[in-house]
């Protein structure tokens, strides 16, 4: 897996929790870093919009090739004005491809189809601030998913528990909601989604796999949902014939499209999908080109070399970063240095700068150099991983509390007590 897109809706709210997320990360991206990063993903961009919050994990091995990130945010929720429902997105160029991810929550209850679809369009028709970057429909590939809010329709609510309890999930396919809209609405009819061989993933009784127990007794709906979006087979969708596999520059396959029966926290079920994304690269090398000099140990200051390709926007203030190889995300350095302050040599191939050894942690251990474009807002180059040999006097004084630790030990443990 490279990339993980994380939607979440309903994330506590209230307003000092809220308040408390803009200052500090948020309880979820801890958690989610914290299973991730070990594994060699960084948190590469967040949005949050009250109760909705959309997370990008990335291996760091396509950094170099992740650029122009950016998010935004649309209310749709009190007539635009309040941001309990609407939409988040994270866009970015991956290996040159525009790539845009949509986490939605759209309005509640079933006779308000119409409304979801308008606001649905409204979210497309939102714009990032920055020069330069095309309309949401027009990146190569767009994903919709979260809490859509679509439900069953006309059946009443013990054919739909019928249906599902014999798991005929394809008698219920017609009548739901989205499947309708997808027919008619031309801006829905360019989008993708798998197959619904799940259980709906609404409305459940907390901590069970019992559908909605209490005196309302909502009828069960697939409210949760991904979708997707392929720019260039929706401009070829008509003449498919001419579109020949050397011509395909990006394509998106769905591996599996299931919901999780075992999270009881949430009255709804989530779903997950896994897809390949395949793409010709339209950027093989990166920006710029980075490595350690020579054997580094925290007892003297190091060097680091680095190279940029001529049309690099370079700015006074990139930097160098020092980070261990399991990061959690973009700041999360150990140390850093300017590459303009710290400069030391600079000839037309290659520059130098340098790192303090005061910078460097005592215990060494295995690092990644990352080099961080101020104009781009992203990392532009990563070195490979690299070891950093520890203190020694550190290692000396460590070696020294354990013999005199040893030596602290009694001889005979049987006249210390009964075992």
């Amino acid at each position: 897996m490279d990339m993980y897109a994380i939607g979440l809706q309903e994330v506590n709210s209230r307003i000092t929790n809220f308040l408390s997320d803009l200052a500090f990360d948020d309880p979820w991206s801890i958690f989610f870093m914290a299973v991730l990063s070990p594994l060699g993903y960084i948190k590469l961009s967040s949005v949050r919009m009250q109760g909705l919050l959309l997370l990008i994990f990335v291996k760091h091995v396509h950094l170099p090739f992740v650029r122009d990130v950016h998010t935004n945010y649309i209310r749709t929720g009190l007539y635009g004005y309040w941001g309990n429902k609407g939409g988040v997105a994270v866009r970015m160029s991956l290996y040159g491809h525009t790539v845009c991810f949509i986490n939605c929550h759209l309005t509640a209850h079933m006779e308000n189809t119409e409304q979801r679809l308008d606001d649905f369009e409204r979210i497309l028709e939102m714009q990032f601030e920055e020069e330069n970057i095309p309309s949401i429909l027009n990146h190569d590939v767009l994903f919709w998913f979260g809490d859509l809010n679509f439900r069953i329709a006309d059946y009443g609510i013990h054919f739909v528990r019928e249906s599902i309890n014999n798991k005929r999930y394809n008698l219920l396919w017609e009548k739901d909601q989205l499947n309708m809209a997808k027919k008619k609405e031309e801006f829905l009819k360019e989008f993708i989604e798998g197959p619904l061989q799940f259980k709906p993933t609404y409305k459940f009784d907390l901590y069970s796999e019992l559908y909605d127990t209490s005196e309302k007794k909502r009828k069960p709906a697939w409210t949760d949902r991904i979708l997707w979006r392929v720019k260039n087979l929706c401009q070829h969708a008509s003449n498919e014939s001419e579109f020949s596999e050397e011509e395909r520059t990006i394509s998106v396959t769905l591996d599996n499209y299931i919901s999780h029966m075992s999270y009881g926290i949430s009255d709804h079920k989530p779903v997950t999908g896994t897809f390949g994304l395949e793409v010709k690269p339209l950027l093989s090398d990166p920006l710029v080109t980075l490595h350690p000099e020579g054997e580094w140990s925290t007892e003297r200051d190091v060097l680091i070399s680095y190279s940029a390709v001529p049309e690099f926007p370079s700015s006074a203030w990139d930097w160098i970063g020092l980070f261990k190889v399991a990061f959690r995300h973009v700041n999360d350095y150990v140390t850093y240095a300017w590459v303009e302050d710290d400069e030391i040599s600079s000839n037309k191939d290659s520059k130098q700068v340098y790192m303090s050894a005061a910078e460097i942690p005592d215990t060494g251990g295995e690092f990644l150099l990352c080099y961080y474009s101020n104009n781009l807002q992203s990392i532009v180059g990563i070195s490979q991983p690299f070891q950093i040999q520890p203190n020694g006097t550190l290692i000396e004084k460590n070696l020294t509390q354990e013999e005199n630790s040893w030596m602290q030990k009694p001889d005979n443990l049987e006249s210390h007590g009964e075992f």
